[in-house]
């Protein structure tokens, strides 16, 4: 029983790495250097576009709202014992 199994794991092991092997000649052999792109001479020269704000101010004078920050207050029970 113990050989059956062992003999297993190796052809197993084998046909793995048969496939492995194969995927990688594939990859290998299918490949080309004809889809690199040509290099090209080509100078192009780009102006930046002038940035405009695109937020508009609810408050033309500037202020930005900002409600107050108020903590949770502790509540204290007396009568719940944790």
């Amino acid at each position: 029983m113990a050989s059956n199994r062992l003999a297993r794991r190796r052809i197993s092991a084998a046909v793995g790495g048969a496939a492995i092997i194969a995927m990688i000649g594939f990859t290998a052999a299918c490949s080309s250097d004809s889809d690199t792109p040509e290099e090209s001479t080509t100078t192009t020269t780009t102006t930046e576009p002038s940035v405009t704000p695109t937020e508009k101010s609810l408050n033309p004078g500037g202020g930005v709202f900002t409600p107050p920050v108020t903590a949770p207050q502790p509540t204290f029970d007396p009568q719940q014992n944790d």
